[in-house]
């Protein structure tokens, strides 16, 4: 079985932890709906919802496994609250899709906001 998973930061081509995604399959580059920003919460981003937001976040769809997804959600430190992996509301051709992504659930008051797109 696979899921689709919105990555929108070191997980991306290119980015430094980009080897957690090794052999899964790339869907598209995708945004979020309006509503997302991210915010810089130890040199790497979170992403939070943003009633203020009018762009939406930037980043690319996965398919990937469920062995990755398992290894993907100890990496974000789901089990120990770092970051909670919930369906993100993309913007079309991926509207109507189940697309999961990982949410920053803290406050991020005092950190840096990065804006719509996370850049290494």
């Amino acid at each position: 079985m696979s899921t689709q998973v919105f990555v929108y930061g070191t997980l991306k081509r290119g980015c430094s932890n980009h080897r957690e995604m090794a052999d899964q399959a790339f869907v598209a580059e995708a945004r979020t709906v309006p509503g997302f920003r991210l915010f810089d919460v130890g040199g790497y981003p979170g992403l939070v919802p943003w009633p203020e937001d009018t762009e939406g976040v930037e980043g690319e769809i996965w398919s990937v496994n469920d062995a990755t997804l398992a290894r993907l959600d100890a990496f974000e430190g789901v089990d120990e609250g770092l970051y909670e992996r919930k369906p993100v509301p993309l913007q079309p051709p991926f509207a109507h899709q189940v697309v999961h992504g990982y949410r920053y659930p803290a406050s991020v008051a005092g950190r840096r906001e990065i804006g719509s797109r996370w850049v290494e």
